[in-house]
């Protein structure tokens, strides 16, 4: 329970809102999160996660609930909807289709208010000189340098040796150094981290 809290606390700086189509985080996330907003995929929303469906001047449409298994949420006036699988703007986008045959120009916004998609917040981010840049799901026993190969690699630019690991722990984000060229180039493994759901693994480029 514990450590979910802390992958929701990440997840806070990823959190997604529409209202045809804006969004904008409450403050600036730190290094390495930054990194990540440009290579996670845009959120597609899970069973279990709680949707808040918002229609302007109309509070008697608007309604927060959890995603039900079948990927359903039920929207006054046009019934059942499918959430799960979409973003929140693609959700926004039905709401309001489906309101206009009722309300004349319907405003809606659709905001994620809690994320319980595990498979979401677990995964493993690798950003900055790599080949592919990505984001992985999270394995018992991967480290570092699985993560990295799994990202092609480090790529011509890469300085290798000022790799950072980000990782939240106790409400805040740690960072460690990671001497990745080592790793690569003989084997040493002392920074070789074994990873932890929701890690962040940047590599910068070389300074010219």
């Amino acid at each position: 329970m514990h450590r979910m809290r802390q992958l929701i606390l990440l997840s806070a700086y990823l959190l997604l809102s529409a209202c045809a189509g804006t969004s904008s985080p409450p403050t600036d996330p730190p290094a390495g999160v930054a990194e990540a907003h440009a290579i996670v995929d845009e959120y597609r929303i899970g069973v279990d996660d709680v949707v808040q469906v918002t229609v302007w001047k109309n509070l008697d449409l608007s309604v927060t609930m959890p995603v039900r298994p079948d990927g359903r949420i039920s929207i006054p006036l046009i019934g059942d909807i499918q959430a799960g699988g979409r973003t929140a703007e693609e959700v926004a986008s039905v709401v309001q289709e489906g309101l206009s045959q009722y309300v004349r120009d319907p405003n809606v916004t659709v905001i994620l208010t809690e994320l319980h998609n595990n498979e979401y917040l677990s995964r493993i981010r690798v950003t900055g000189a790599v080949v592919t840049p990505t984001s992985l799901p999270y394995r018992n026993g991967m480290t570092i340098l699985d993560a990295v190969l799994a990202s092609g690699g480090i790529n011509e630019f890469a300085a290798p040796n000022r790799a950072k690991l980000y990782r939240r722990e106790e409400g805040r984000t740690a960072v460690y150094d990671v001497k990745l060229g080592g790793i690569l180039s003989s084997g040493d493994l002392e920074t070789n981290y074994e990873l932890l759901p929701g890690d962040i693994v940047t590599v910068p480029e070389r300074l010219f």
